[in-house]
Formats: C-alpha cells, sequence, structure tokens
C-alpha cells in the first residue's frame, strides 16, 4: 500500500512541473469594466490619475494584473489598491528599509520589482493581485511630473493600454496657465483619423480641456489597436502667453516658483565644435546616420556662426585647424569632408574633447557663445583611458568657460561617464537611441541648442531661501529657466526678483515685483501644488548633481532628497514604493529604474508564474474537508538531495501555500536530508521559502513527490536587424560549450562555457595567432602571449596592457579585449545573487565569413503582414515577440524583440556551433 503511495506522490510531482513549465495562457474572464485618465496641469506641473476597475466574472480566485506606461521624467506618488472595500495603499520608504522588508517576505509570494524602463519616453508599472471568485478590484496610480519646454513647447504625453477593450474608457486632461495658453495641439498614435471624433478639444483664456471617448468599437480599429484594445500614446502640445519678458512669478502657501523665458533678446552667433566618433563601433548604420545628421545641421548654420569639426578614432583628424565661418563655401567643403567619414580604429576620447576645446581658446570672439558637442557610442579605448583623468583633463582645460553637450549613441556606451563629463562642464548628455531616425534624434538635440539668446544668466530672489539652481550658463531660444524656493517671511505683502544676463557682450538686467498673496494665483483646488512643484524640482536637481559630490556634502543633499522624498511620497532612485497585498501580506517593491532601463527583479528562473490545483485523498485544505482541492502557485526553487546510492542534486519545486510542516523527526531513510541541509537558489534566500504550517501534517515520504529531474536552461540572444526596429532573437540550450566567433584568416577565435542551470557564462577563452590565450571566468583573467603570464582581478583598478596586436583594458565589471581588427567586451554581471559572463561584440572584420554563434553582425527579415510569421532568408519562420534583457550592455535594458528557432536564423544545427574544449 505504501508503495502505491509512493508512486502516486512521485507522479504527481512530475505532472506538477511539467504543467509549470507550460506558458501563460492569457485570462479571458476578466473584465476591465472601467478604465479613467485623469490629468491636470497647473503652470506646467501635470498630476495624472489612472483608475482601472475589473472584474472576475469566473466562480474560482484568479490572479489580476494592472500594468501601465508612465513617463520617465515622472515621480509615481500614490498606489490604491480596493478589494472588497478594503484598501491597500502603498507606502514610500528608505530603500534599503524597503529593500529590508522585501528580503523578509520574498518567501511568501512573488515579489518583483515594479518598474522597468520601455523605451526612449517610458517606464511601466507592474503589479498583479488575487482576487475571489465574482470579486472586483480597483487600481488607482498617480504620478506627478513637471513639464519641460523644448523648441517653443510643452508636451504631455499620456499612454494608454489597458489590454482589452472598455466599456466605460475616458481620458480628461485639464491645463490651467495663469498668462493665457497660446496655442495647443494633440498629436499621437490615438488621435489618428480613426479616433479623430472621440478627441474633443475645449478653449478657455486661460484653460483648455481635452477629452478622449472612445466607443468600444473605436477602441479596436485604430491604427496601434487590435484585440486588445487601445494601445499608443496622446501627445498634447502646448506654450503659453508671454506678455512680461521679465518672466511668470507664482506665489503660493509660502512657495513660489519662476518661470523665465524671454524672447525680446537677439541671437548670439555661437561658435560650435562637432568632435565625432568614427571608430569601428560606429560601423554600419551608425556612422551613415551621423552623416546625414551633421549634413542638415551644417545646413542650419547661421552665415555670422564659426564652426568646426573634429573626427576621432585612436588618432584625431581636424577638417581645419582653426574655427571658420559658416560661409556658403565654407560649408559645402564641410560637407564634402562629412561624405567621407569612414569608421575605423579604437576610440581615443581625451585627445579628441581637448582638441575641441584647444580649437575654441586659440579663436576667442567676443560677443558670442561658445559650445562643443561630443558624439560617441563607446568607452575610451585608446590613449588615456582611466575616465577619472579624462574627466579632470577635460575640466581644466574647459575651466567653465562653454559648455560641453556629450550625446551617446546606442547602449553600449558608457552613459554616467558622459553625464558627469558633461555636468562638470556646464553642459548636459543625452542618450541618441540606435534606430531609424536616430539622425533625426541629432538634429533635433542640436535644434534645441541651435539658438543661444543669453550667457551667464544669474537669479536672485530677495527674501527667497532652499532655492533650486539660480545660475545657468546658456540660456536658448525655445527652452525655459525654471526656479522655485519658499518665502522666508509669510507676512511681506510682496516679492522681488532679479535677473542678470549677458547678450551679445552687453549686460542685461530683468526686475519684477509681484504681490505675495495674489489669491488669483492659483486655483482653491489646486493650492498644494506649489510645494510639490518646488520638492520635485529640488529632489531632481539634487540627484542630477550626486555625480558631482563628494564626502559629507554629498550625504548631506542625499539625506535632503530623501527627506523630501519621504514627505511627498516621490518613488525616485533614493525610496522604493511598498505595496503589501492581501494574500498574506505579500509584499512587492516599485524602484524608479536608472537611465537606460534596469531589469526588473526576475521571476524564479525556469518556471512560469501561474496558479494551479491538486487534489490528493488525504491532503487536507480546512480541517475535516479531506480530498478538497488546494491553490498552489510556484514561487521558488531549490535543490535537494536524492535518496542513497542515486547522488547528486535534484530540483526541488516550492509552491503557496504550502500545507506543511517540518516533520517532527528526520525521515527514516538517511539518504533524504533534513530541511536545513536544502542548498536554494531563490534569489539567495535561505530556506524560509518552504514555509511552516500546522494546517496539515504529511507523512516524511511527501518528500518524493519533490524530487524532479533538473529542467534544462537556455540562453536567449539578441541578433540586430537591417532597417527594422526590433532586432530577432533566438534561445541556445545549457550546457554547452559554444564556438562564439572565429576568424580563420586572422587566426581569431573565442569560445564560450554556459553556467549550469543558470544564465550566461562561466568561462569564456580567446585565442589569437599561436601565442595569445585569453581566459576569463567569473573570478580572474588570465592572459599568456607565449613568453610571460598575466592575471587580473576583476575587483581591482582600472587596468590596461597592451602587446603587438592585442589590447585588454579592464573596467569596472567590464574586460575590453582587441584582437587584430576584433573587438569584444565581456561584461560581468551581478544579479540576484547570479554572477555571470557575456560577451559583446563591438568591432569585427568587414567582408569576412566569420564563423560561431556571434558570426552575424545582422540579419534581415520581413514582416508577413497580418500574421506572427516573418520572411527570413525568403523562408517563412513563425515567430513571436517577446521581451529579453539585452546582457551586452551594462544597463541590461529589456528588449521587444522577435523570437525565432535556431535553425532559421543560424542555418544549422547547434551541433554545428559546439566545441569540444575551450
Amino acid at each position: 500500500m505504501m508503495d502505491r503511495a509512493v508512486l502516486r506522490l512521485i507522479l504527481l510531482g512530475v505532472f506538477l512541473i511539467s504543467a509549470s513549465s507550460q506558458p501563460v495562457k492569457k485570462k479571458q474572464n476578466v473584465d476591465i469594466y472601467s478604465f479613467y485618465i485623469n490629468s491636470t496641469v497647473t503652470s506646467r506641473y501635470a498630476t495624472t490619475v489612472i483608475t482601472s476597475r475589473v472584474a472576475n466574472t469566473v466562480n474560482e480566485s484568479q490572479e489580476i494584473q494592472f500594468e501601465v506606461k508612465i513617463p520617465k521624467n515622472a515621480f509615481i506618488s500614490k498606489f490604491r489598491m480596493t478589494i472588497e472595500g478594503k484598501i491597500y495603499d502603498g507606502v514610500v520608504k528608505e530603500k534599503q528599509e524597503a529593500q529590508q522588508q522585501y528580503s523578509r517576505a520574498v518567501s511568501r509570494g512573488e515579489s518583483a520589482g515594479l518598474i522597468k524602463s520601455v523605451g526612449r519616453t517610458l517606464e511601466d508599472f507592474k503589479t498583479s493581485v488575487t482576487v475571489a471568485a465574482f470579486s472586483k478590484v480597483t487600481f488607482e496610480l498617480t504620478y506627478e511630473e513637471l513639464l519641460k519646454r523644448r523648441l517653443g513647447k510643452y508636451e504631455l504625453l499620456i499612454n494608454a493600454q489597458p489590454m482589452q477593450p472598455v466599456a466605460d474608457f475616458k481620458m480628461d486632461v485639464h491645463i490651467q496657465e495663469k498668462p493665457g495658453i497660446s496655442f495647443l495641439e494633440v498629436k499621437g498614435d490615438l488621435s489618428s483619423d480613426d479616433l479623430a471624433n472621440a478627441i474633443k478639444t475645449t478653449r478657455a483664456d486661460k484653460d483648455a480641456w481635452v477629452t478622449f471617448y472612445p466607443t468600444r468599437d473605436q477602441q479596436t480599429k485604430c491604427k496601434s489597436c487590435g484585440e486588445n484594445g487601445l494601445n499608443g500614446d496622446l501627445l498634447i502640445t502646448y506654450d503659453v502667453e508671454r506678455p512680461n519678458h521679465q518672466g511668470e512669478v507664482m506665489v503660493s502657501n509660502g512657495y513660489f516658483v519662476h518661470y523665465f523665458a524671454p524672447s525680446d533678446v537677439p541671437r548670439i552667433p555661437k561658435n560650435v565644435v562637432f568632435i565625432i566618433d568614427r571608430s569601428g563601433s560606429m560601423n554600419g548604420r551608425k556612422i551613415h546616420q551621423t552623416r546625414l545628421a551633421l549634413l542638415k545641421i551644417l545646413s542650419d548654420l547661421d552665415e555670422d556662426d564659426h564652426f568646426g569639426l573634429i573626427t576621432f578614432d585612436s588618432e584625431v583628424k581636424t577638417w581645419k585647424n582653426e574655427l571658420l565661418k559658416a560661409t556658403k563655401e565654407n560649408l559645402e567643403i564641410a560637407k564634402s569632408f562629412v561624405k567621407e567619414i569612414r569608421d575605423r580604429g579604437a576610440t581615443d576620447i581625451n585627445a579628441a574633447v581637448l582638441a575641441g576645446v584647444d580649437m575654441i581658446n586659440r579663436h576667442p570672439r567676443e560677443g558670442t557663445a561658445s559650445i562643443l558637442i561630443l558624439l560617441t557610442d563607446g568607452d575610451p579605448t585608446s590613449g588615456e583611458t582611466n575616465i577619472e583623468r579624462i574627466m579632470a583633463n577635460v575640466k581644466e582645460a574647459i575651466g567653465l568657460k562653454f559648455p560641453l553637450y556629450c550625446l551617446g549613441f546606442g547602449y553600449d556606451v558608457n552613459f554616467d561617464f558622459l553625464t558627469k563629463m558633461s555636468l562638470e562642464n556646464g553642459g548636459v548628455a543625452r542618450r541618441i537611441y540606435e534606430d531609424s531616425d536616430a539622425d533625426l534624434q541629432l538634429q533635433g538635440f542640436y535644434d534645441e541648442v541651435a539658438v543661444p539668446l543669453l550667457t551667464d544668466i544669474q537669479l536672485k530672489y530677495t527674501g527667497g531661501t532652499n532655492l533650486t539652481k539660480t545660475s545657468f550658463s546658456l540660456y536658448f531660444n525655445g527652452s525655459e529657466i525654471v526656479v522655485s524656493g519658499q518665502i522666508t517671511d509669510n507676512s511681506v505683502e510682496s516679492f522681488t526678483t532679479e535677473v542678470i544676463a549677458v547678450s551679445k557682450g552687453s549686460n542685461v538686467t530683468y526686475h519684477e515685483t509681484v504681490m505675495a498673496k495674489d489669491p488669483s494665483d492659483v486655483p482653491s483646488e489646486n493650492e498644494d501644488f506649489m510645494p510639490r512643484l518646488w520638492a520635485y524640482l529640488t529632489v531632481k536637481q539634487i540627484l542630477e548633481r550626486q555625480v558631482l559630490l563628494k564626502g559629507q556634502e554629498k550625504e548631506d543633499e542625499k539625506k535632503e532628497a530623501l527627506k523630501l522624498s519621504l514627505k511627498y511620497q516621490f518613488v525616485t532612485s533614493l525610496t522604493s514604493m511598498v505595496v503589501t497585498k492581501p494574500q498574506e501580506d505579500e509584499v512587492e517593491v516599485a524602484d524608479k529604474p536608472k537611465e537606460g532601463g534596469e531589469e526588473p527583479r526576475p521571476p524564479v528562473p525556469g518556471y512560469s508564474q501561474h496558479h494551479f490545483s491538486l487534489s490528493q485523498p488525504g491532503l487536507q485544505g480546512q480541517p475535516g474537508q479531506p480530498g478538497q482541492p488546494i491553490h498552489h502557485r510556484v514561487i521558488g526553487h531549490g535543490f535537494g538531495y536524492g535518496r542513497r546510492g542515486k547522488p547528486g542534486r535534484q530540483r526541488l519545486l516550492i509552491t503557496e501555500p504550502m500545507l506543511l510542516s517540518r516533520p517532527a523527526s528526520p525521515p527514516a531513510d538517511p539518504g533524504i536530508h533534513d530541511f536545513s541541509d536544502m542548498l536554494f537558489s531563490s534569489y539567495g534566500q535561505m530556506p524560509t521559502i518552504l514555509r511552516e504550517s500546522a494546517d496539515a501534517v504529511l507523512p516524511t515520504i511527501i518528500w518524493l513527490c519533490f524530487l524532479l529531474v533538473p529542467r534544462v536552461r537556455s540562453n536567449r540572444f539578441l541578433l540586430p536587424s537591417a532597417g527594422q526596429s526590433k532586432p530577432l532573437c533566438f534561445d541556445v540550450p545549457a550546457p554547452q560549450k559554444l564556438r562564439l566567433l572565429q576568424d580563420s584568416a586572422s587566426e581569431f577565435s573565442m569560445n564560450g562555457q554556459f553556467m549550469t542551470r543558470r544564465q550566461g557564462f562561466s568561462k569564456i577563452a580567446f585565442h589569437y595567432k599561436t601565442n595569445h590565450h585569453l581566459t576569463i571566468s567569473t573570478s580572474s583573467i588570465r592572459y599568456q602571449d607565449g613568453q610571460s603570464q598575466v592575471e587580473f582581478l576583476w575587483d581591482q583598478e582600472p587596468t590596461q596592457h597592451n602587446t603587438e596586436g592585442v589590447s585588454l583594458i579592464l573596467r569596472s565589471n567590464e574586460m575590453d579585449v582587441t584582437m587584430g581588427n576584433t573587438r569584444v567586451v565581456i561584461l560581468l554581471h551581478r544579479k540576484s545573487g547570479e554572477v555571470f559572463l557575456w560577451p559583446a561584440v563591438r568591432q569585427q572584420p568587414k567582408d569576412v565569413g566569420l564563423m560561431g554563434i556571434l558570426g552575424k553582425a545582422e540579419a534581415s527579415y520581413e514582416e508577413v503582414q497580418g500574421s506572427q510569421t516573418l520572411k527570413i532568408m525568403d523562408q517563412d519562420v513563425k515567430a513571436s515577440l517577446e521581451d529579453v534583457t539585452d546582457y551586452t550592455l551594462p544597463s541590461t535594458p529589456v528588449i521587444r524583440c522577435w523570437l525565432v528557432p535556431f535553425q532559421a536564423v543560424m542555418q544549422g544545427d547547434i551541433s554545428d556551433f559546439t566545441v569540444t574544449r575551450l
């Protein structure tokens, strides 16, 4: 009898793991019966509330998901769930405190980071909750942002993607601007012809209203819509009247905000030097788009501007040794030079920027504004490669005389480095996304800085304190300077502002006195917006300055930003929002991702996250109810030891609720160890994943239902696609030893060994010529050149080692390897307790047939309209859109890709790419 029971439980365990490996089918029994988006903009400060009401329409509990996209520039300030009349509010806490609460609760349910970057301008907020049969849940999310003026307009971007057509869908936007609204326009995916009559715009002197009420039928027929309903953006652009050149000052509740954007001053002729990266990694579309953008920018220069062109790889080349006037003749010669820019070589950022600084310093001109614009797509790999020394050199050379703007092309670039170098020199960094419109992005940035109007701007406020930034090097036409602060004496009746600046070499001064208690400034229902605007701007600017500060000053400012974030419940890089759910106090933590896209905390590796049920005689869901189904959800996994005579670890499936308790005494069979001997790999947590419960005590033989065969993991690779916005991706099963890249002509090869049952590579080996051998593991790096051996450690100081034809540069969590004409960066990732390697090919020989998994630089495909099918090399290939983490970049962004079979894209079997030894 016991043997039969054992057999039954073993089969049950196998069924459970098999079921959990299947893709989650989309729930069709959830009705989003109401979806409201309400956005109020008061004096450029936007507060948006998204409310989704959802019903579970079936006679069983199920998980209901809430997912929305919000602007990257926004701070989430409120999240609430209402279930059966009970309210569950998210609470913003200091990040470390929230993380401790998250760690304590991780064993009690799915606990994942809720926010991730999506594309260029949006972040994805995502959560879920289990709702009882025939019950309802209301989700409410609030976020806040200060709209920034660019090219003469403000933009309010609202995304709508409810995931199904909604009977009651409403979007309401109310804009209130004290000086009046000069123009307003509604654009975006959701303003297409199919939905145009669902949009209504109403204008008054100081107010504008935009409503968007599409019918259920309309929600399926627009250009970006389908059976899942709306999927797109509504973009509202507007500007305000500016009758007062001194700017607009508003005062409320002891706070003030000053918007300064004069247009009554002449443009200042500029001296602009373009410093263009032409290293090998810029090959292909990047260098082509750079040429297109430069040609357009040169055409837009004014004749009284002066300009210079510098290109660089491992060498620096200047078009002319001095700045030239932007005459028609000079521009035509410059365009001919631009058309001949070709990619080649390494990346000497230090020498290139210093050459640009020297060019401006040698040709000073009174009454002009000087600007340096650097465009690069990678790290410094030639000349001076130490980032700290490069920044010190550039800062000393510029001496705050003019700004440096850094444009980082793609995700390969060290964007933190560019950001810090820009801020240290009065500029900003901007990411240029590697896409079909990259040339337009480059032109768009130049347009923002094309017309300087004022330099050396200083703003002063008598009676003001706790001010945001008040000193600016340049003011450009179409932009706006915003300063906010507190008023020291609330009893004063007037408040004075003063702006001092330089216009074409002459000083200009603006004075303004306003009543400190003007009841007409702010509508009573929005009177708390002013302190929130001040806090938002203060926190934003402090966080931007953090990369420049050191020591006690850095800690003091960080504490101030944290205090404000907690007071106003902003989710920033210093805070997290803790959401406690009704399921046994399950906790989720929402973090603000860094620029570039942080991957959310991953779900449990190898398992889909969904519910399932089992019914087993003798298993009690409630006392006295034998045989009642027990609902389970996969939340973790681990390893336990097998029976005597069957060595090796075996994977365990961890579910919740686990109606189990630890046996009072160890199992009779000494081949089965106690719970405390389990080795867990789920987030690196201890075995609290197996929660104890007094609800049921099972015989010790239940252990056998968890003795499972490990599932073979796979690694997903991305392959860029020519002329397409989405890359291809494909899976390679693990464990394998793979030929990653091989160039027989130059005697170069790179092989890699996958981690066992985990993500990424444990070891990668390079071979070049007959005597150069490099082996990289997660712990150390060894290089042999036939005569000597060099060893590096990952955590040591940045190091460079060069021999003939070989360059090795060790940076933080990166080993940059150049052998001959091939350059590969090996990234060391530390994520969720796991450490692994990942290769990123940055440069490879042209017109050479390369072998290996990474041998293809890009692929070509065409989408077959109306189906999930791609045409690859004249073959129809079934594909599915998937999210994949791009480990070739330090920021590990999540990329949308077309997942296709390995054979379809690699034109061979996996056995064609395996090796017996590294």
